[in-house]
Formats: structure tokens, sequence, C-alpha cells
């Protein structure tokens, strides 16, 4: 009873503060303003009808009595040749997902607590979370992952499927973001317009990542961004949120406790310890001791390094270790870092300051990501501290630090450009010493590798975080992650922002503390978890809309498999086009095939190849037009592609796309 009271009074408290919240206008300048309660929108209780899913296959069987075939004879049908009837085996590509079919979610029973994540329980990126009561639907960030082309050929990002939000727009309050990172606001300008354009909750930094990356979408509709502090109360609909600071690898990131009416649902975002020897600092200790108050139903938790025991090395360590290595180094220094680690950055130009040496920046994410610190106040530099890459000639090389992008062997990143020597003002010399101040990534390992082998042709000195403390991760190992799990106590517990393995990893070390294992829920992307009264936990048995969303050029959706597969054959067997010119009347060739091949085979040195290809190309024209009257060019097509396909296979081992153009003349 007495902790009621004591939390009763903090709301009324936090309340009276002064304004929390602020409305970033078009200057990027935040405008105080009195916290708003969100007009409740009114949810539509109507019963959704069921989408009729009659797909009609309209395939059309060719007759065996074909009419106007055998000079008019009825029943002198044409025989189809066996290659016709014949079928090549399938390509299987086991990397393209199933295609599922979306299952209707029952509504949210009244004395429940609903949680989804759609998005980064399968993966690290594409993070989205969503909360749900009877009332209101809180959402938990809006990123993307990105994605290889090997995985997806020509496809941009993957999105988190928002099918579930689509069909609920109207219950939808809030898109609250935890911080600026791109798996965390990456999809806000492909998404948001779909869930109804709802407000967005953010700190100041991560207001302004947001909208200088909207700048790229001129024609989205605009952006309702609201600037919170870290530590605040704010109500969206009828549901109470609570915004509390974190410890992660760029400023402003902050956590949510969600109120409902049956207990808080804890929402961690990226995070870490500020500790000292396995001691977390003061700061924490009053921070979530606080959220302790609380009655916490679930806490869904960062799993990003929960394969990794004890407690992550503190930035401050990192820091230290960049400016001894500034103070000391002879020479010219190049600093590979991630464009986000504002904190980094920062101490490194006051370091370079105080030495009176002259910052080079090299990337247009991290030139972006400064310019932002400038604006949040967060960084104030002297005019004459950064300089330009060309006027580093005018200095003694132990003046120049460059502050570089691409430590992750992006081909397009500062630091590879200058490697391969495709840099206009930069070129490495035997002097130049390099810190890559960033882990490795993973499936950047063959990239990375890539970039360490061409810097080390120029005879450079690298150090990097296996040799030296240069980097320090944004995310808690095992011992953070169990003592932050302890202190919010709550009653289910869900591991989150991971793959599977980091997830079952976290799952198991909060057992190995002491957790039961029944009070944990491992999800997968458009798991359904309700959470009856606060008391019991029940996993449903049907799944939100889960298949993969995909952003291709200026298309969003549901790439058809299709696309996918036959962008996979180009790539990796080409394509092979067959140009036949035939008699509209007699289907005869009028003259032999010209055949273009791109991907395939060098056709200059494949001149036996073609030569019986073109022999393949003739017989089925011929074998498809014997007694046609009319000529049907669409079978004649069909007929070309299963010949030579089958031919080429044999032939080679390759299933390049076969293309035919049958002209009738």
């Amino acid at each position: 009873m007495a902790n009621e009271e004591a939390r009763s009074r903090s709301r009324r408290q936090s309340h009276s503060r002064r304004p929390s919240i602020r409305t970033l206008d078009d200057n990027n300048k935040a405008a105080s303003e009195a916290p708003t309660t969100t007009p409740q929108k009114a949810a539509s209780r109507n019963t959704r009808s069921t989408r009729a899913s009659n797909a009609k296959a309209a395939s059309s069987k060719r007759s065996s009595s074909h009419p106007s075939r055998g000079g008019g004879k009825k029943n002198q049908a044409r025989n189809l040749p066996a290659r016709s009837r014949s079928r090549l085996p399938a390509r299987r590509d086991d990397r393209l997902p199933a295609k599922v079919q979306d299952v209707m979610v029952p509504a949210i029973p009244e004395n429940a607590v609903r949680f989804i994540p759609l998005g980064g329980v399968e993966e690290v990126g594409k993070n989205m979370v969503l909360v749900e009561t009877p009332e209101d639907i809180i959402v938990s960030d809006c990123g993307f992952q990105f994605i290889s082309d090997e995985e997806q050929p020509g496809v941009d990002y993957i999105l988190p499927n928002i099918k579930y939000l689509e069909d609920r727009k109207e219950k939808v309050r809030a898109v609250v973001i935890t911080h600026g990172h791109l798996d965390h606001i990456g999809g806000v300008p492909f998404i948001m317009e779909r869930i109804g354009n709802p407000p967005i909750y953010c700190t100041e930094v991560t207001a302004l990542l947001i909208k200088k990356r909207q700048e790229e979408f001129p024609h989205m509709p605009k952006l309702t961004v609201n600037v919170v502090d870290r530590e605040c109360t704010l109500k969206m609909g009828s549901t109470p949120v609570h915004f509390f600071p974190v410890t992660h690898s760029i400023s402003d990131s902050c956590g949510v406790s969600i109120e409902t009416k049956w207990g808080n649902v804890v929402i961690s975002g990226d995070l870490k310890l500020d500790h000292e020897d396995g001691t977390p600092s003061a700061r924490e200790e009053e921070v979530w001791s606080k959220i302790a108050k609380d009655n916490n139903i679930l806490l869904y938790a960062d799993s990003t390094n929960a394969e990794k025991d004890g407690f992550s090395i503190p930035e401050v360590v990192v820091h230290n270790t960049l400016e001894t290595i500034i103070r000391e180094v002879k020479g010219r220094l190049i600093i590979g870092t991630f464009a986000s680690q504002f904190e980094r950055m920062i101490h490194i130009i006051k370091v370079c300051e105080e030495l009176n040496k002259k910052v080079v920046v090299e990337g247009r994410s991290m030139r972006n990501n400064l310019e932002i610190a400038k604006l949040a106040g967060r960084v104030k530099v002297r005019d004459d501290t950064f300089i330009q890459a060309d006027h580093m000639s005018d200095y003694p090389a132990e003046r120049i630090v460059v502050l570089a992008t691409g430590a992750q062997g992006e081909e397009f990143g500062a630091l590879m450009r200058i490697a391969t020597k495709r840099h206009r003002s930069i070129s490495f010399t035997e002097r130049d010493t390099i810190v890559l101040s960033s882990s490795v990534i993973p499936g950047n390992e063959l990239s990375v590798q890539k970039l360490k082998d061409n810097l080390y042709r120029h005879g450079v000195r690298i150090i990097h975080y296996r040799a030296s403390d240069v980097h320090s991760t944004g995310h808690g190992n095992t011992g953070e992650l169990v003592w932050i799990r302890k202190k919010v106590n709550p009653r289910f517990f869900m591991p989150g922002y991971g793959y599977h393995s980091m997830l079952r990893c976290h799952a198991q070390a909060q057992m190995d503390a002491g957790f039961p294992k029944e009070n944990i829920c491992i999800p997968d992307n458009g798991t359904v978890v309700d959470f009856i009264e606060g008391k019991e936990m029940k996993v449903l048995d049907v799944k939100a809309p889960n298949s993969l969303m995909m952003v291709d050029g200026r298309t969003v959706g549901d790439v058809q498999d299709v696309v996918i597969r036959d962008r996979r054959t180009l790539a990796q067997d080409g394509m092979f086009v067959v140009i036949a010119t035939v008699n509209a009347r007699t289907g005869e060739l009028r003259k032999s095939p010209d055949i273009i091949s791109r991907g395939f085979v060098y056709l200059r040195e494949s001149k036996d190849l073609l030569g019986e290809a073109r022999v393949i190309v003739k017989k089925a024209i011929n074998d498809a037009t014997k007694n046609a009257n009319p000529i049907d060019f669409e079978y004649v097509k069909k007929s070309i592609n299963d010949s030579v396909s089958r031919f080429l296979l044999q032939k080679t081992n390759k299933r390049p796309i076969v293309i035919p153009v049958v002209l009738g003349l």
C-alpha cells in the first residue's frame, strides 16, 4: 500500500514538473510546449470482414482437338512433342521464405495486455514492437535491416511487417523511439504513412536524426515529431508512457515503461551499463531503482551481446585509450569508427583541440552527425579546428587527425576509397597510423578483412579492437543484463533485439540466475503474447503477419518470390536470348536465329555451343508449327524455351533465363 501511495505521489510530481515535450519546427529548433494528451481516436469495434482470397488460377489448357489443323480435319490434332510435355527440374532456393497465408489474429481480451514483436527478434535490425490494450496501441521503434545482394538481389532494406498495425491504425496512438540508430529509425519514412502517421515521441538527438533523414523523402507526408526529455511521463491516448535514460553508444538513448491497468511493460531499448569493475554507477542505480518501484509485468530487453559473459568494457576506457594514442602517435593519425558514435567523436575532437591538432572529417554520415551534435549543443568546436582534406599539406603530419567512415569495409566508405587510391585528396604513407575503433558486425567479416589487406599494402600501422581497447560495444554482456532484470523485477521476461541464438543465450543466463523458465517467452517475429490481468502469460497459436516487407527502389511491400528468384538466376547463370523471325503464314524460319547472351558464356569462345543451339531452335520451331494454321506464337515460344533450357543444362550444367523472341512476318 505504501508503495502504491509512493507511486501515485511520484506520478503527480512528474506531471507538475516543467514542460517535458517540445515539437520540432522546420528550423530544427525545439519549441517548448506543455505536455498534451493525444486526442483519442474512436476505436472502431466493427467486425472486420475476412478478405476474399478467391484468386482464380486462369489456366488455359490446350485442347487435343485444335481447330484448323491438318487441312481442316477436326480430329487430326497436333501431338505435343515429348520435350514440351516434360518439365525441367525446379530450381530449389532454400533462402526464399515460404509464403505463409496470413491468419486473422483474434481481438485482444478486455482483461489483457498484448505484446507483439513485429521485428528484431530473428535478426539484428528492423526493430519494432507494440503494446496493445483494449483502448490503445503504443509502438516502440521503427527500424529497418540492411540486406546483402546475395540474399535478396536488388532489395535495399527489409522492414518489419506492419499488416497488424495497418488493420488497426485507428488504435495507434504514438510511435516512441528509443534512440537514433537506423535499425530503430530507418523504417520511419516507409512505414509512418501506412499506419496513419501517428505522432512520434523521442529525445532531441533522435528527433534531429529522424528529421535529417526525412529530408531525403520530400514526397512523404510531414511527420509530427515531439521532442521529450529522457526522464518524463506523457499520456498517449489513455496510456501513460514513462521515459528513462539508458547508456548506449549514441547520445540521448532511452528506454520506455508503458503503464497499463494490469502493470507496466518495460522496453529497454539497446543498452549497456555504466560501471567500474562490474559495479554499476550511482546514476544507473538511481534510474533502475525508480523503475523497480512499479508493478512490472514484462521486461523486454536487449540480447545483442548476450553470448558474452561478465561486463562489457566501459566507454571511458576507450576514451582514455584513444586519448593516449592521439597524444603519442608519430605521424598522421586516421581513426575509423561508426558515424553514430557521438560521444566518442566529441571526445576525439576535444583532445585534438587541447593538443592544437587539426581534424579532417571524411564521410557524409559523419559530417551530418557532427552537424546534428552542434545543433543539439552537444559539442562546441573552434572555427579553426576542422580543415578540408586538400589543405592537409599546409600542416605537419603530426598535427593531422582524420575521422573517417568505412571501418566495416564498405565499398564506398572513406577508408576503402583511400585504401584503393580512389580518394581525390588523401593517400596513405608508411608513417600513417590507422585506428579501427569499431568491432566487426556479423556478416561483415570478409569486407573488413579486405579493407585491412588493402590498408596493409600501404605499409601503414593498424590498431584494432582485438589488440587494444579502442572500441567498446553499446550492448551489455550477460552480467549487466542479469543485473538489470533483477532491478526491474518483472513477473515475466522476454529477450529481444537479436538473432534467435542471442535470445536463447539471454534466456539461459536469466534462468541460471534463478528466473523461472515458465515465465520466459522466446519470441519470433509476429509472436502474439497476451498477459491476462498481469498474472498469466498466454502465447497465442496464431501469429501476426510476419512475411518479409522489402524496400525495392521506390516500391515498398512484399516483393514476389519469382522476382527474387529471377534476379538470383540472372546473377548466377545469366540470360540467353533467342530471336527468331518466321513466316507468319507457313511458320518457316526466314533466317538463322540470332542469339544474345549476358552473364552466361563468352560468345566468341562458344561458337560450337551457339551452332548447336541454333539447330535446337530450328527443330523446336518446325515441330511447333507443323500443320498449324494459324501459327500459335505463344506455343512456339514455349517450345523454344523448354528445348533450349534443357539443351543448355545438359551442355553446361547451368540454368540461364531463356527469353525467346518470335517475330512473325
